[in-house]
Formats: C-alpha cells, sequence, structure tokens
C-alpha cells in the first residue's frame, strides 16, 4: 500500500470515528474549503452548510462501518468508491434511523501533502 493510499484511508477512517464521537471540528478539517456534497432530494451544498447542519445534530448519534470498494489514485487527485452502512438516533429515545448506500468521494492532495475530500456524492438510502 503506498503513503498516499494509507492516507487516505486513514482519513476515511478518522471521518468515521469523529462522526461517530460528535467532533465536528474534525470532520471540517477534512474537507477542502471549496468541498461540494451533492445528495438526493437536495440542491449541491458546501462546507458552510455541512458545518451548520451539524451544529444542528449535537446529540444525534452516528455509528456505522465503511467499506472502500474501489480506490484509485491520480496524481494529486484521487477518487473512491464507498459503501456506507449508518445507524442514526436522535435524542430523547427516538428510533434509530439505518441508511446505507454508495459514496462516490473526490480527494485532492493539499499543497502541505494532506488529503482532504473535494467532492461527494451521497447516495445512501434509508433501510426499513
Amino acid at each position: 500500500m503506498s503513503d498516499d493510499e494509507r492516507a487516505i484511508r486513514t482519513l476515511i477512517d478518522t471521518w468515521m470515528s469523529a462522526s461517530r464521537n460528535g467532533d465536528t471540528a474534525t470532520v471540517l478539517t477534512l474537507m477542502a474549503d471549496d468541498v461540494v456534497f451533492m445528495v438526493p432530494g437536495q440542491k449541491p451544498f458546501g462546507k458552510e452548510a455541512f458545518a451548520a447542519t451539524s451544529e444542528g445534530m449535537k446529540n444525534v448519534l452516528i455509528d456505522g462501518t465503511s467499506d472502500i470498494r474501489e480506490l484509485q489514485i491520480l496524481g494529486d487527485w484521487a477518487f473512491l468508491r464507498n459503501y456506507l452502512d449508518l445507524t442514526i438516533t436522535p435524542p430523547g429515545g427516538a428510533a434509530p434511523v439505518r441508511q446505507s448506500g454508495y459514496t462516490l468521494t473526490i480527494l485532492r492532495k493539499e499543497l502541505d501533502g494532506r488529503w482532504v475530500l473535494a467532492r461527494d456524492a451521497n447516495l445512501l438510502t434509508v433501510q426499513t
């Protein structure tokens, strides 16, 4: 495994761990300032909207797994196809919601050598 592949896999692991711990500040450091997220039913949004939504979910528990199915590195750019399986538990005893599905993520290597998430298409759906 190359250093770049290891760094990208660590980024995904860190994202999952920080999400599990409600650590939005860490998640924000893993994305480019010009990041674009695409999810079904919404217009594309960026880092500021992500942060605002995360702030509104402070008491929500997120747990899950990530299974990178494909990872290609092309110089200072990379893409990965990832399968996520998440359980989202709202506060106050509400029933957990399970979402799963694929993401297609584009990453960029910054001038300081760090990999960051640049674009993300999230195709997760609610599982019943």
